[in-house]
């Protein structure tokens, strides 16, 4: 009978118990644990906790291809955002948008992708769909050389002929 030792907690890996063995593991449900698959509720945590990552990197330069942890371009941000959480998304703003889930402006949830362009096919911006306040959609973005990373309202963002899309970064499973 083996035993191993997890952040201070004595799992029997015979005796444990499936309950016990998911709290040894520090709030990891049971699906995920044998399906290696996210539950709803772990994917809403992880796009918030990504959503918390790429706020607190606020007033950090833009520099092109940069993608962090001190300055960042629009899609290093992303990518080092959902990095932290456990997530490995492509490095730019089209291969970002078009690996993710595509998903409606009524469907967005805070931490979802914001990708702004011209069409679906011609991404040039992205960034963290972060709420509506105020009656405007916010989100978190690395907008351009001499600005900083910052909330703004994804209007701002808007040129003639720009539209933003949305899409959701998978959450099961490790890495895409």
């Amino acid at each position: 009978m083996s035993s191993t030792r997890h952040e201070g907690i004595h799992v029997n890996s015979i005796a444990a118990s499936r309950p016990a063995l998911v709290a040894a593991l520090g709030a990891v449900t049971v699906s995920s644990l044998v399906l290696g698959a996210a539950s709803p509720a772990e994917a809403a945590t992880l796009k918030q906790k990504a959503l918390k990552v790429a706020a607190s990197k606020k007033g950090a330069p833009y520099k092109y291809g940069a993608a962090g942890p001190h300055s960042f371009d629009c899609s290093g941000l992303m990518q080092f955002a959902y990095k932290q959480v456990g997530k490995k998304i492509p490095r730019v703003a089209q291969a970002q948008y078009n690996s993710s889930k595509k998903i409606s402006w009524k469907s967005r949830q805070k931490g979802d992708l914001v990708a702004i362009g011209t069409s679906k096919k011609n991404i040039v911006h992205i960034g963290m769909f972060a709420g509506v306040r105020s009656g405007k959609s916010w989100y978190w973005h690395s907008p351009k050389p001499g600005q900083t990373v910052r909330l703004s309202p994804i209007k701002d963002s808007l040129w003639k002929g720009a539209h933003a899309y949305y899409g959701q970064v998978n959450t099961k499973g490790k890495g895409k």
